[in-house]
This record gives C-alpha cells, structure tokens and sequence, in this order.
C-alpha cells in the first residue's frame, strides 16, 4: 500500500483552563495536524505539539518539516515499511521530534488500519486498561481544592499537581490537598525543574506523611548526576521527564546506579512510537517503571500515546490528560475515559474520526 500524498495545515487550539507550570503560563496551543493519503483512499493521521523550552523545537521548523516540501519524501514509499520509515524520519527530520512524531504516529495509523487491528494489537497488546491523572497548575490554596474537588467528582481518582516555583507554598498546598480529598485518592507532583537538589530533599522529607506517589522532575534536567546521588528510596519515586529525550538519554539515565525509578516517555520528546518502544525496551531491560505523558495535544497524538502505552509490560502510569482541555479538537474517538479510566477502542488503526 503505497503512499500517494502527505499535507499538513496548522491548528489554533485554546484552552478552557489556562494554566502555570515552573517555567511557563499557557492559555493556548498550537498543533500541526499531518494527513498521509495511501491508495484506495485510506488515510493516516499524525499530529506534532512542539515545546521550545524542552527539546529546542521552534514551532516554524516543525511546520517546516512537515510542509509538502518537507515531507515529500514518504510520497511512493509503501506503509508496510513503517519501522523502515521510521528510522529514516529520524534520520531526515533530526531535531524535530515532535515533527517527526507527527509522521511517525500518521504511518503507524495507516498501517494498522491496512492490518484491520487497533494499533495497540499490531504492536502488541500488554494491557487493556490504566487510569490516569489530570493535572492542577500552580495556583493558589482555594483554586486548587476547587479544581480537584471538580476533577473527583468526573470520576478522576488521580491528581497530578504542579509546583516548583516556592517550597513553602508548594508544601502547604499538598497538605491541605490531602486534607480535603483524604487517602483514598493518589497525588503525584510535578516540579518542571523547579527545586535545586537540597529542596529536592528537603521536599521529601516534609512530604513523607502526605503518601506522594512520586515526584517528576524537581531539578534541572542537566543535574542527572546530582538525581544518581540521591538515597535510592527516594529515586525510585523520581520520574525523569524533560532530562529524557531520546533512546541515549533512557542509557545514560539507567546506567548504575541509575538516577530515578521512572521514566516519562512523551512522543513530542521522542519522536514518535518508534522511538518510544525502543526507549520502553531499555525501561523494561533495567527494571524501570514507565508513565507515559503528553504536552497539550489533539485526540490524535494522545491516542497515539495511548496505544504505545498499551504496547509495554514496563507502563504503570498514564498522564494522557492533554486533550481533556482543549475548547476543541479536530477529531474525535481514539480511546474511551470513563471514571478516571483510559481504554483504546476496537477501531483499527488509532480509532479516531475526524470531525
């Protein structure tokens, strides 16, 4: 099944709840959506959410990359080769993940809809069903028991909460959180880089009686070796985010004694499900736990997200919550929510319709 055309067009997407994280406040996004068009008709979807501020990936260059000029490359080439094509996007669109991402997650739509399979079951289906969280900025006291309060009762059983900007206030926010919402909901935490290695420490300490699930990225993504110098109690509750990008950083990050017990794999950091496979490979060789995460994006990517979750014996964790506050999106189904829950459908393919 040969490719006969690849277009893109870029899509403003705002946001119902704007938001601040340790190193930024976002009120609106933009995705590029890439259409793959095979013969018979058939047609893949990809989309690309890009984030300057972790892998250096200007908005302009991935709409660059993904212009008919850019891709033009795939047109003739047959879906069946996906893997193959996969590794030569990585090749051809270097430093552009979340472009590649895009053509990555459009070829591996085609594929499994030319299989008849959800992608989930192409690649290997280790499980049915996780829950995920949803995601409380940085705000203050009342916002957060507010939103959270809002967030249980759609049936979430898992909140995941930004600090990073002040230790105090972050502490005294988690602690009248756990007040309001008591033990029989999970919180994790969020620092964007925000603490410097002592607060790290001194944030697990204060935290103990809270019952955190764990903590992703409190320091730079630079400081690995400060990270591998921690107790080992405390790494195997640190998930690495914006410090693992690629296959090489999954390495350096799980060499001994490796420097946290989990791993963040984002397609848009990666660059797709090729990648994210190979960085669950070296997750699951060195015994580290997977949460698989998303920038704000389309249905598309998140239910990409979803099925290369699914994919891994090593995925304990989702926080595919990107698209739930979008005003709109440009495709529906993809995977089913309910009560908290995440499911892919028995669509082939990512079992999305465009709207």
């Amino acid at each position: 099944m040969r490719i006969t055309s690849v277009s893109s067009r870029t899509e403003d997407f705002g946001l119902t709840r704007p938001y601040t994280i340790a190193f930024a406040h976002t009120d609106s996004v933009q995705n590029v959506i890439v259409q793959i068009r095979a013969e018979g008709g058939r047609i893949g979807l990809g989309a690309a959410a890009p984030e300057a501020r972790v892998t250096g990936e200007a908005f302009e260059d991935t709409v660059a990359s993904l212009s008919e000029a850019g891709a033009h490359w795939l047109v003739g080439r047959d879906v069946l080769q996906t893997p193959q094509l996969c590794r030569e996007a990585a090749e051809r669109i270097r430093g552009r993940p979340a472009a590649r991402a895009a053509v990555d997650i459009a070829l591996h739509d085609l594929l499994s809809q030319h299989l008849g399979l959800p992608l989930a079951d192409v690649l290997g289906r280790a499980h049915d069903a996780l829950p995920t969280s949803i995601t409380i900025g940085i705000k203050g006291v009342d916002e957060t028991l507010s939103e959270a309060e809002e967030y249980l009762g759609r049936g979430f059983t898992i909140l995941k909460v930004k600090t990073g900007l002040s230790l105090e206030e972050d502490l005294e926010r988690l602690v009248r959180l756990r007040e309001k919402v008591g033990t029989g909901v999970l919180i994790r935490v969020d620092a964007n880089q925000g603490y410097s290695a002592r607060d790290t420490i001194r944030f697990f300490e204060r935290s103990e009686a809270l019952n955190l699930e764990f903590v992703e990225q409190p320091m730079k993504a630079s400081a690995v070796a400060a990270l591998r110098e921690l107790p080992a109690s405390t790494k195997k509750r640190i998930a690495a985010d914006e410090s693992l990008l690629g296959e090489s950083d999954a390495f350096a990050l799980a060499a001994p004694p490796p420097a946290c017990g989990i791993f963040n794999i984002k397609l848009m950091k990666c660059g797709g499900i090729w990648s994210a496979l190979r960085i669950a490979a070296i997750a699951e060789t060195a015994g580290i736990k997977l949460m698989w995460g998303c920038m704000d994006e389309s249905r598309i990517s998140i239910a990409a997200a979803l099925h290369a979750a699914f994919a891994s014996t090593a995925t304990h964790y989702l926080d595919l919550d990107g698209s739930l506050d979008l005003a709109r999106d440009v495709v529906d189904g993809g995977f089913l929510l309910e009560n908290g829950v995440m499911r892919t459908t028995d669509v082939p393919g990512l079992g999305i319709r465009p709207l």
